[in-house]
């Protein structure tokens, strides 16, 4: 099992930017965020691979960066020019698969309890 433990959300204005952090336990080869408006299912928003394989929602291409440290034990989301859209609870998840090259069809075996980002 691995746990992860997001933190960094909150409220911030249209516009603004905010970072989200998460510290990971165990190995994992992928890793990234998926998130979940109110009344939506839960979406991808990042992904990383352990060889730096790095793939965006369409949604959030050129505002939002995945990174990870070099130890793999904490991943970022840093989000740039936030919209009432972005607004969900964000989830940092993990997977020792390779799912995460697949694409879309990825869903990750490991989730964290998730931090509400609300943008207004």
């Amino acid at each position: 099992h691995v746990q992860l433990v997001e933190s960094g959300g909150g409220s911030v204005q249209a516009g603004g930017s905010q970072r989200l952090s998460c510290s990971l336990d165990g190995y994992t080869y992928c890793m990234g965020w998926f998130r979940q408006a109110p009344g939506k299912p839960r979406d991808g928003v990042a992904t990383i691979s352990s060889d730096g394989d790095i793939r965006y929602a369409e949604s959030v291409k050129g505002r939002f960066t995945i990174s990870k440290d070099n130890a793999e034990t904490t991943l970022y989301l840093q989000m740039n020019s936030l919209q009432p859209e972005d607004t969900a609870m964000y989830y940092c998840v993990a997977d020792r698969g390779r799912g995460c090259l697949n694409g879309d069809s990825w869903w990750p075996v490991f989730w964290g309890q998730g931090t509400q980002v609300t943008v207004s």
